[in-house]
């Protein structure tokens, strides 16, 4: 599990008691430290950087594990011994010190920064995602170009005539239209989606107390990250549809539209189709999050599987982001595409009715059921699938780079576990 390949040197312990022998922490003397003796000079390193020393004994008492961690990247290495002893240790002060292990005392160099926790891990935990969605957003705008004018438009033309008329009409720059406020409204979408993730599984998984969630906590957690990513992003994704509708050009970019929807239909029309939003996203995070999670963690725990982390693990700092991946390039892009494409094709019709709710004016708004049903009437159940197959088209490479990109980021930050 760990590779011995480093060692650790203790220059200076800090001391602290709980029960007010000491007003604040003390530097213990070098004689102290040089008093401990650690059993071997090897210490483990992980992958994290965790450091692990077999154990250390002191007056020929033997003393808990000696953990460290890294700081941040800066400075040394932070060490944490525990120590305590039966029958006691007496300080200059002449007081005891651990008396029948009551009390434990703890060195500690100093620690600014938390492990895994705080503000930085979480901006570049946030990152991760956004940069996913940047990649991934950019590279499928046109496949998006394409969706939405079968959705929003009602687009009868075929997808080969239409892409044709796109590139006459508008030339290439055509398939970018509308890209940037693409991106700003997915990309803090995806940031949240995936590390609200995260952050609910794991909460969950504190809850069950079990060593890895069920599948159950993972569809959870995804519905619950979904719906999180919705309520905060939901305006920016409205205000986009409206520009790409019939008119939207004349609305002067994303202010001019922000505005107008403002002024003629009061703030809360940036949430036209939330209830459906809601209903979508909720499903759909539990079904990506979930299926792309299952797979990992069935691949993970085949002798193939197990075989590659290992490998990985010999491999140390030798290997790049891309080989330090669990699933590896392909496996993840594949992963990714499946969990994209069953995300897609199960919460597909919610989306039609969302789009169709966002283009209504306040004169002629209909409920998200009453929608449905015209949009029914007036194509038939197909309707509800309109655009499906580009959307798909869409969606696999999407998802695919999404994860991809996603992994790769959180190796390249260093984003420790949520």
């Amino acid at each position: 599990m760990y590779s011995a390949d480093r060692c650790l040197f203790v220059d200076s312990i800090r001391v602290s008691r709980q029960d007010g022998l000491f007003p604040s922490d003390k530097i213990v003397p070098s004689s102290f430290v040089s008093s401990i003796s650690l059993k071997t000079q090897k210490c483990f390193v992980d992958k994290n950087e965790n450091v692990c020393l077999v154990s250390c004994s002191w007056g020929g008492q033997t003393l808990g594990p000696v953990k460290s961690r890294r700081s941040g990247g800066k400075g040394g290495w932070v060490l944490s011994v525990s120590l305590s002893r039966e029958e006691g240790y007496v300080g200059d002060s002449g007081e005891d010190w651990g008396q029948n292990g009551d009390n434990n005392l703890e060195t500690v160099e100093e620690v600014k920064e938390k492990k895994g926790s705080g503000a930085l891990n979480t901006t570049k935990h946030l990152w991760a995602g956004a940069v996913a969605a940047m990649v991934s957003r950019t590279f499928i705008a046109p496949l998006e170009r394409l969706k939405l004018e079968y959705i929003v438009r009602g687009e009868k033309r075929s997808l080969i005539e239409l892409i044709k008329w796109i590139a006459a009409s508008e030339g290439l720059k055509g398939f970018w239209k509308g890209n940037f406020l693409n991106i700003l409204r997915t990309a803090p979408f995806k940031a949240i989606n995936f590390y609200a993730y995260d952050i609910y599984r794991s909460q969950l998984l504190k809850l069950s107390g079990n060593e890895e969630a069920t599948n159950s906590e993972r569809f959870l957690a995804g519905a619950a990250a979904g719906i999180t990513a919705t309520l905060l992003c939901l305006p920016m994704d409205t205000i986009r549809t409206v520009m790409v509708a019939p008119g939207g050009e004349a609305l002067g970019g994303l202010i001019g539209a922000f505005c107008h929807m403002i002024q003629t239909e009061g703030f809360f029309s940036l949430y036209k189709g939330l209830v459906p939003s809601i209903i979508s996203m909720a499903p759909s995070g539990a079904v990506f999050y979930g299926v792309y999670d299952i797979l990992k963690s069935a691949y993970l725990h085949s002798p193939e599987g197990r075989k590659r982390i290992q490998d990985m693990k010999q491999g140390g700092q030798e290997l790049n982001a891309f080989e330090q991946l669990e699933l590896g390039p392909v496996r993840t892009l594949l992963y990714g595409a499946i969990a994209g494409a069953c995300s897609e094709a199960a919460t597909y019709p919610f989306e039609v009715v969302r789009r169709h709710l966002q283009m209504q004016v306040r004169a002629t708004k209909l409920g998200a059921l009453a929608t449905c049903v015209k949009i029914v009437q007036q194509g038939g159940i197909s309707a509800l699938y309109a655009g499906l197959i580009p959307s798909l088209l869409q969606v696999l490479p999407s998802a695919a780079i999404s994860y991809l990109v996603y992994e790769f980021m959180k190796i390249v930050l260093k984003v420790e576990p949520a």
